[in-house]
Order: C-alpha cells, then sequence, then structure tokens
C-alpha cells in the first residue's frame, strides 16, 4: 500500500514541479546573464540549494507536519491556526484569514499558467524534432488544453491509475537523459558548492537578482506537497521525492548545464544565447528519441496539468464549506474516491483564462514572465501562517522559531520580490486573478456575516414562538415539515411566513441547522444532534467538515428518532430564497454590495446543494435589505 501511494503521489503531487526542466534552466540565461561557466554553475547551485532549503527543509521537514487532522493547504493550515487560537480575535483573527484567503487565491492564478506554459514548453520540442512544422505548435497546444478541461467533467479516476507510472517513466527518463552528459563534464558537479553561487552575485549583481525569479520556476508546484497532503500522507510524499523526484530533477538540471557548458555561444547576444538554450531538454536527447521523448513531454505536461486543476477544484470546495464561497455546482466522478470532485463553473474559468493565455503570449519564454510571482507570493505566506502555528499549536520558543523560519523566510521574500519585477511582463496576471478571488471570497463572507446577524437581530426567539403556539393552539395538518435555518435559537422566517399566510402547522416541525466547521471531516457519531422540543418541536444539527458534502436526504433517510418520519420522499422541505434589496446603510461599500447581490444571484441553488428531492421542497421569498 506504501508503495502504490508513493506511485501514485507522483502523478498527482510531483507533476507540476517534475516537467520544470522543460523551461526553468533555459530560461535564466540572457543577454544581461550569458552562459558562461560562471554563470552556468552558479544557476546550477542556486537551484541545487533552493531545492534543498525551500522543498526538503521546509515542506518536506516542516510544514508536512503541520496537518489539519490530515488535511494539507494553506486553506487548512488557516482552518488550524483559527481553531488553535481561541484568544484571537479582531484584527489578529482578520489576519490570520487574510492571509490564508490571499494564498488560496493566489493558487487560482497558478491553475491558470501551469497548463499553458508547461503544454506549450512540451510541444515546442516540434521546433527541434520537425522544425517544418513549428506553425502548428500553437494549434497542437489549444487542442490539448481543450481536450484536457473538456475531460474533466469524466474524471480524473479514469486516468488515474496511470498517472504515476507515466511520472516514474518521466523521472528516470529525464535523468537517463543527463547523466551521459554530467559523465563528459564532471566538473559542473562543483556547482554544488554554494560558493558558486554567492560568486554568480558578486559577478552579475541586480541581474543576478532578476535571475532569482527565473530560477523559482524549478520550485513551481512545491505548494502541492501540501495541498495534496490529504490524498496520500506525508509518508508517500517524502518517499516519492527523496527516492526518485530530487534525483532525476538534479540529474537533468546538471545534465543541462554540462550540455550548456560543451557548447557555450560563441557570442554574448541574444539571438546566439537563444539559439544555444532553446528547448534544451530535447537538445540532450539522441535524434532517434526525439519523438518518443516529445510524447511523453506532452504527456507528463498534462499530468501536470491535472494536477493544479484538480487542485483549484479542492480549494473551491474547501472555501465554500469554510464560508467563503458561494454554493457551486460539485459533481462527484468518483463512488469510491470522495476528494475527486469536478466542478463545472471552476473549470469553465480556467479553461477560458489558459486558451486566452496561449494566445496572447504564445511562447512560454513569454508565459515565463507571467509565471511565479503567485506562486511566490503563496508560499511566502505559508511561511508566515506556519511561524504563527509554530508559536502558538506547537507552543516551539520564539528564538527556535527565529532561528528556523528566518533563513527559509529570507529565501521566500529573495524570491517573491524577485518575482515582482515580472508584473510588467506578465506577472500580473497570476497576482489580478489573486486579487479578484481574494475580494470575491471576503465580499462573501463579509456579506453573510451582515445578514446573518441582521436575520437573528430581527428574528423572534424560539421558546416564545413555541410558548405562543402551545397557548394559542393552532391548526395543526399531518406530516412533517423542515425547515433549514442558520440560526438554531430563532425562528426561521420561513417558518414565520407560512404560518402567517396559511394558518396551520405540520404535526411534526424540524428546524434543521447545517454547521460547518474549520476541521476536515467529523466522525459519523459526532455528526448529528437531535433535541426534542414541546408543541411538536425537535432541533437537529448537523455537522460537516470543510472537506465534506452535505447529503441532507441521505442523512434523513437514516436518522432514527422515534415518533418522527424522516423519510425525504414524505417530508415536506422549507427553503427561503432570499432577494436582496441594497439599502443605503453603511456597512459595506456600494461596489460590494453590487458585487455580493451578484454572487447571490447566481449561488446554486440550496435544494440542490443540499441534495433534497425537488418534489418536495416548497421555497419562500424574503427581502432582505442590506
Amino acid at each position: 500500500m506504501l508503495f502504490a501511494l508513493s506511485v501514485a503521489a507522483l502523478g498527482v503531487v510531483y507533476g507540476d514541479i517534475g516537467t520544470s526542466p522543460l523551461y526553468a534552466f533555459r530560461l535564466c540565461f540572457n543577454a544581461a546573464t550569458p552562459p558562461t561557466e560562471a554563470a552556468i554553475l552558479g544557476v546550477l547551485s542556486l537551484i541545487f540549494w533552493s531545492l534543498a532549503g525551500l522543498i526538503t527543509v521546509k515542506y518536506l521537514a516542516l510544514v508536512l507536519r503541520a496537518d489539519n487532522r490530515g488535511e494539507g493547504g494553506i486553506l487548512a493550515l488557516m482552518a488550524l491556526v483559527r481553531r488553535k487560537s481561541p484568544g484571537m480575535e479582531g484584527r489578529g483573527a482578520f489576519l490570520v484569514v487574510a492571509i490564508g484567503l490571499f494564498g488560496a487565491a493566489l493558487l487560482y492564478g497558478d491553475g491558470l499558467i501551469t497548463p499553458a506554459i508547461s503544454v506549450l514548453s512540451a510541444v515546442e520540442g516540434l521546433e527541434v524534432a520537425a522544425p517544418a512544422f513549428g506553425h502548428l505548435i500553437i494549434p497542437l497546444a489549444l487542442v490539448i488544453l481543450v481536450g484536457l478541461f473538456w475531460f474533466q467533467k469524466h474524471g480524473s479516476q479514469k486516468v488515474g491509475s496511470v498517472f504515476g507510472p507515466v511520472m516514474v517513466l518521466w523521472f528516470l527518463t529525464i535523468a537517463v537523459l543527463g547523466i551521459p552528459h554530467i559523465l563528459r563534464n564532471p566538473a559542473v558537479l562543483a556547482a554544488v558548492n554554494p560558493a558558486h553561487g554567492m560568486q554568480f552575485f558578486l559577478d552579475h549583481k541586480f541581474h543576478a537578482f532578476v535571475t532569482m525569479g527565473t530560477v523559482f520556476l524549478c520550485l513551481t508546484g512545491g505548494e502541492n506537497l501540501y495541498l495534496d497532503m490529504g490524498h496520500f500522507g506525508r509518508l508517500p510524499i517524502r518517499i516519492g521525492w527523496f527516492t526518485l523526484v530530487l534525483p532525476c530533477l538534479l540529474l537533468n538540471y546538471f545534465g543541462q548545464g554540462a550540455y550548456l557548458l560543451q557548447h557555450l555561444p560563441s557570442e554574448a547576444t541574444q539571438p546566439a544565447i537563444s539559439a544555444a538554450t532553446s528547448n534544451l531538454l530535447f537538445k540532450l536527447a539522441p535524434e532517434w528519441a526525439l519523438y518518443p521523448l516529445l510524447i511523453l513531454a506532452t504527456a507528463a505536461t498534462v499530468i501536470a496539468s491535472q494536477a493544479v486543476i484538480s487542485g483549484a477544484f479542492s480549494l473551491t470546495r474547501q472555501a465554500l464549506q469554510l464560508g467563503f464561497c458561494p454554493r457551486v455546482t460539485i459533481v462527484h466522478t468518483s463512488e469510491a474516491t470522495i476528494g475527486q470532485v469536478y466542478l463545472p463553473a471552476v473549470n469553465g474559468m480556467l479553461l477560458v483564462g489558459t486558451v486566452a493565455l496561449v494566445l496572447g503570449f504564445r511562447k512560454s519564454d513569454d508565459l515565463a514572465g507571467a509565471y511565479g510571482l503567485a506562486v511566490s507570493m503563496t508560499m511566502l505566506l505559508t511561511s508566515v501562517m506556519m511561524t504563527v502555528f509554530m508559536l502558538r499549536q506547537w507552543r516551539w520558543h520564539p528564538l527556535l522559531v527565529a532561528v528556523v523560519m528566518l533563513p527559509i523566510f529570507l529565501l521566500d521574500a529573495a524570491f517573491f520580490t524577485s518575482n515582482i519585477l515580472k508584473i510588467p511582463y506578465g506577472g500580473w496576471v497570476g497576482l489580478s486573478v489573486g486579487v479578484v478571488m481574494f475580494t470575491v471570497m471576503m465580499t462573501w463572507h463579509r456579506g453573510r456575516e451582515i445578514l446573518s446577524r441582521k436575520l437573528a437581530s430581527e428574528s423572534l426567539p424560539l421558546p416564545l414562538f413555541i410558548e405562543e403556539i402551545a397557548r394559542s393552539k393552532p391548526m395543526r395538518v399531518p406530516g412533517t415539515a423542515v425547515f433549514l435555518t442558520g440560526a438554531a435559537n430563532v425562528v426561521p422566517r420561513t417558518l414565520l411566513h407560512n404560518f402567517k399566510h396559511n394558518m396551520v402547522l405540520h404535526r411534526d416541525i424540524i428546524l434543521l441547522t447545517v454547521n460547518n466547521e474549520e476541521i476536515p471531516r467529523i466522525p459519523e457519531a459526532e455528526r448529528v444532534s437531535v433535541e426534542r422540543m414541546e408543541s411538536g418541536f425537535t432541533r437537529i444539527t448537523v455537522r460537516y467538515g470543510f472537506v465534506e458534502d452535505p447529503n441532507l436526504a441521505a442523512l434523513l433517510r437514516n436518522l432514527k428518532v422515534e415518533g418522527l418520519d424522516l423519510d425525504p420522499m414524505r417530508v415536506t422541505f422549507f427553503l427561503g430564497r432570499e432577494t436582496l434589496i441594497l439599502g443605503r446603510e453603511n456597512n459595506m461599500r456600494p461596489w460590494r454590495k453590487h458585487l455580493f447581490s451578484f454572487l447571490s444571484k447566481n449561488a446554486r441553488d440550496a435544494s440542490k446543494f443540499f441534495r433534497l428531492p425537488p418534489n418536495r421542497v416548497i421555497e419562500i421569498g424574503i427581502q432582505v435589505e442590506l
């Protein structure tokens, strides 16, 4: 089982970072930093120590230990910090939420750019294998990307079994490609000495700092190690990294460096440098292997893109359950694996964005300017959140935290500030997507908070209503009515409206409250609590974790409460459909009110989201002033 999980993790966790050799090393060189022997050794040294410091030490040794009951990712870490810090209120609590949400929002930018740059860089191998077909690169990349996003509705389970073995073949292939060139020029191994990285900065100064933004491309996908921990566990992820991924990546990067040392450009002009470095990974292969390598590279980049797309689906579902995203359609593509879901709205957004990037940038070299900023900021925010977690949860001494995290934080900050320079050259794309998604999530959360407080302040306390029912004895009709309510201690507006207009009550009235908790999963024994009350009222509270999807029909069907008929095909569900009226109250800026109103109108229907039988649902319109 451990071996199977380790192989499967290679296809999901390491797809993005595993395809970085297609573009990361070769893009580090230009007219300002030409590929001289010293520069090649310096860049290789930076790549080696970046992989060792940020991936091996930060993620593998530290961050993977910060699991929220087995789940990972910056949203899971945010929920864990909030739950474990009861004394954190006000500005501190807001900062934790803002950091977690913005870090998650930036990953949507990564979800747009990763498929575009990965598939483009693989298909560009045609320029080496068959230069006459170079004009087909853009159409072929678009066909592959459209097919990839179209396939999402069928679920990744159908091809998931081959993801791991294909990536094993990919990693072994890139290692084999690098070894002969290292053996021909073993001097390249001197780059392990960090002095070469330091000398690179002394020689190139500001241009070396700029190059850091390109060196960072070898780390993209590092956040997936943490995000996908809930699917595989930390041990299979660590085994895959140390036994295969890291050695193969280093062998290929050093092989590319050795090849470049043997084929240094005759002059430091940009055309000469581009000719020497373009499609460098494909130049490592013998001519007979170019077409098989092109096919394998395309398959690997599709797998890398699939992992990022699935990550965007998982992030959206977590944000929804934590209350930071409006209800969207969630399709489960596997009956056996809970984590495999398909979100049509998110998939469509990623497809449009990815196609637009390919048509707009047209070359992987140009797309590199858009890549890295969003991911580097997420990694930096993860370090900030991790520091808070170490102080509050592990209760490490502040001095020990500083010793461990300061070097990591400085490295993250260096990569982030270097990537800021990419903003005019495309870095604005991922940053803009992150800002938009962050604004949407914060607006939705703030709007729901305001509505909840407003509805609670205008509602009638439940005990008073039950007393009045017992005193006045209104007409009761046979059957069971279920009223969904967010506040368990007040009378739902839907119940008041129904009683006001129809002047009758059902014999049995269920007040059903769904609470989303900041832990991944709720044990079945703790999921439901039932409280019988007077006058035929029953209060049922259901709890779900942030990686679980509510299915109230199935839950009620299996719930046994003496004296109650809870068969979802015989009860009547009453839901409220809110119509927002934008008032003049100064609780949100006007543009945010309009955004919240738009999100509310387009949120998925509650009956479908909670999987209620459509022919047993009655919706009652409610006007609420925001």
